[in-house]
């Protein structure tokens, strides 16, 4: 299928199937996330990503699968066990979702070890070998012993298992061993647990000789086997079978809670005992072993995949070392703004100049940091405020942001705890805040707050100027380096004010009036877009050029999605770049004819979200109506989050998000998966020569047009690049 949308016409509807006014307008969420896993999964085979990029990519499609099952899954098992059949807005019920996602997941799973097996001959073929105990050498075994001694032994608890040892805790993620063995002395019978450790690594690299080059690793559950009768003297093995297992994550939170922090670390203990949703256990495992496993956890048999080949598949990442670098992508170093170089780092010189917008990770993170590192160290400025939703562990904007708080600055940061699977780390990140001075705010008990904001007021001659950053993305260094997110920032007062007011309603309950340049969810985001979408269909039936370009992770709110079906049956043109999950049926005559959908899978994880309205004058257009927002098209973000809309007016700023950033997404063959009528993704007819448009090259080897300074412009180019 074609997936230029920016130079190819709109292919021929399909005609429709079933009742297209009914349910059957909808794709299920839960089969449309499992199909973005398997476009994953697609990349591990793909023979144009290097060797162990796509291991890499393999061990996302396993981690991704593990917290589907553990949040997703987990709640419908909950629903369908409570006897609740009420449908989805796809018509299907929580029972009926399950026997679907089982079905597929399976499947994925098979697919899963099928690739493993196809990638490890291959590695094997480049000198990186995996090996079971048998294919280890004698030469091997005093490395081995003198490391299991010294970095596993200690560590290990081996748990014998009978009426004074009871089945032992297994918590989530968890990998362990049973295993059968029998004293030599008297045949005596004797079951024990080997829990095997998640502090340490799970694969060991052995020892090479002076000058070798191969890399041989032995999984951590072979190292255990191999020194089972160190652990237990005077036996022997006679059976044994590796299992892990997922547990239900998502946190309850009492919505009355006093003391919010301390209920979440209530909570994230109950979530280490959540019920169990799914087991993987070796296959061939011993039957009284699965049986006991199986009785004690308790599990049923729907619940359990017997796996033939390696579990935790999530763990291969641990592999991907930069030992071998012409086996990873190459190396790309992101590019500093030529205008913060042209004020020697100063990033608030920068700013006064122009507003600058930043795409990362090809522009560089280190610019965020380093707007608020020079903020905490300026005496001139008296206020810093930020938006916390994810940070590193080590998170550079925390320590700034503590810096300034112990320098006297007034400091309030916005703390989200519900940011799943973060809590524990941003409880850590708030109780250091708190030490160091800062005000830290948890904003709504019932709302997350998604927003990214950063607000830093200095003081210049008789006045106070706001500076302010707004982005996509989470405040995170790490990530920053391979999600593409927007970054703006900018002293426009009506953005300052609306940055300032927003503060306020998370930080004291106010609800924000009068904002300038926003909108924000929960409160009208929703609506604003509904009106944009109807606006823009209005404009069609007028007989105007009508387009609407969007861009984001997820589309699966009903609303909006019947707008974008309207707009269509009204003549507006709607070509959609979603990553991840589409509850929208694109290309259906008389429903949805004119919209087209595509998903962007690569090097880089698409992350931003961007919405353009032609305005009646088509697109790209100077007239056009652009905005970046931290809200996907989700019922939870538009309803349930507070996130922010910002529409673009530097007219620099707009003609690089709509004629750059969103005509290379369009334009994008190389990456693309086009949507099929039945939710289905094809992946891209690619061209025989091979010259296939590749956004994410285009934006590494490319500038942007804001943030060039004193380079100016004639050299950014709009889509040109060298090819695949």
């Amino acid at each position: 299928m074609q997936a230029n949308f920016l130079d190819t016409p709109f292919p021929p509807p399909a005609p429709p199937e079933g009742d297209i006014t009914g349910p059957h307008r909808f794709f299920n969420r839960e089969l449309s996330w499992l199909g973005f896993n398997w476009r994953v999964l697609s990349e591990a085979e793909n023979d144009r990503v290097p060797l162990m990029e796509r291991l890499r990519f393999l061990s996302i499609s396993a981690t991704n699968l593990d917290e589907f099952y553990t949040v997703r899954v987990a709640g419908l098992r909950e629903l369908a066990q409570a006897g609740t059949a009420a449908p989805a807005v796809d018509g299907l019920t929580p029972a009926e979702q399950l026997r679907l996602i089982d079905d597929d997941a399976r499947a994925l799973m098979d697919r899963q070890q099928e690739v493993f097996r196809s990638l490890t001959a291959q590695m094997e073929a480049e000198g990186i070998h995996l090996l079971t105990r048998d294919e280890v050498q004698e030469s091997d075994m005093p490395f081995l012993a003198r490391r299991f001694m010294a970095q596993v032994f200690p560590v290990v608890s081996p748990l014998a298992i009978d009426p004074a040892h009871p089945f032992p805790f297994i918590p989530n993620e968890g990998l362990a061993l049973a295993v059968e063995l029998e004293r030599k002395q008297d045949r005596r019978p004797l079951r024990v647990l080997l829990p095997v450790p998640g502090q340490i690594d799970r694969f060991v690299r052995l020892e090479e000789a002076e000058g070798e080059t191969r890399q041989r690793y032995l999984p951590l559950e072979e190292l255990l086997l191999l020194h089972i009768e160190v652990m237990f003297p005077g036996h022997k093995m006679r059976g044994h079978c590796a299992f892990r297992v997922l547990r239900d994550s998502d946190l309850e939170v009492e919505e009355e809670a006093e003391d919010l922090v301390r209920e979440f670390e209530v909570a994230l203990k109950r979530r280490r005992r959540g019920e169990v949703v799914r087991m993987k256990i070796s296959a061939g495992a011993p039957r009284a072993l699965k049986a006991m496993i199986m009785e004690e956890l308790p599990i049923q048999e729907a619940e359990v995949i017997d796996v033939e080949g390696v579990i935790g598949i999530a763990d291969l990442t641990e592999l991907v070392n930069d030992a071998r670098p012409e086996l990873l992508w190459p190396p790309f170093t992101p590019r500093i703004p030529e205008r913060v170089q042209d004020h020697d780092g100063d990033m608030f010189a920068a700013i006064r100049q122009k507003d600058m917008l930043l795409h990362h990770p090809y522009e560089t993170f280190d610019s965020v940091i380093r707007f608020l590192q020079q903020a905490a160290r300026d005496p001139d400025v008296v206020a810093i405020k930020q938006t916390l939703y994810r940070t590193s562990r080590n998170s550079p904007i925390v320590e700034a942001l503590c810096e300034a708080a112990e320098d006297g600055k007034s400091v309030t940061a916005l703390v989200e705890l519900k940011a799943r699977f973060d809590e524990a780390a941003n409880i850590r990140q708030s109780r250091r805040l708190e030490r160091a001075g800062a005000h830290v705010v948890y904003g709504f008990t019932q709302l997350k707050t998604h927003a990214k904001i950063s607000l830093v007021v200095r003081r210049e001659g008789d006045r106070l100027v706001t500076y302010s950053h707004w982005g996509t993305g989470n405040y995170h260094p790490i990530t920053a380096r391979i999600y593409t997110d927007l970054s703006l920032f900018t002293c426009d007062e009506g953005l300052g004010r609306d940055a300032a007011k927003v503060f306020n309603y998370v930080g004291g309950y106010a609800e924000p009036q009068g904002l300038e340049n926003i909108s924000l969810s929960p409160l009208g985001m929703k609506e604003t877009l509904i009106d944009l979408i109807e606006a823009e269909a209005s404009h069609a039936r007028a007989g105007r050029p009508a387009q609407i370009w969007a861009k984001m992770n997820a589309l699966i709110e009903p609303e909006v999605i019947d707008a974008l079906y309207a707009a269509s049956q009204a003549g507006v043109e709607v070509d959609l770049v979603i990553r991840g999950i589409c509850g929208l049926r694109p290309g259906i005559e008389g429903l949805s004819e004119r919209i087209r959908v595509k998903s962007i899978i690569g090097r880089f994880l698409e992350h931003s979200r961007i919405v353009c309205f032609g305005g009646g004058r088509g697109l790209p257009s100077a007239r056009a109506r652009v905005f970046f927002s931290s809200a996907d098209w989700m019922g939870r973000n538009l309803n349930r989050r507070v996130e922010s809309l910002v529409e673009v007016l530097n007219p620099t700023v707009r003609a690089q998000i709509m004629d750059q950033i969103m005509a290379a997404n369009l334009a994008d063959v190389a990456q693309s998966w086009v949507m099929r009528p039945d939710g289905t993704f094809v992946r891209a007819e690619q061209p025989e020569d091979g010259r296939a448009f590749s956004c994410h090259r285009f934006f590494m080897q490319n500038p942007s047009l804001s943030g060039r300074g004193s380079a100016g412009a004639d050299d950014v180019p709009k889509l040109t690049h060298s090819h695949d």
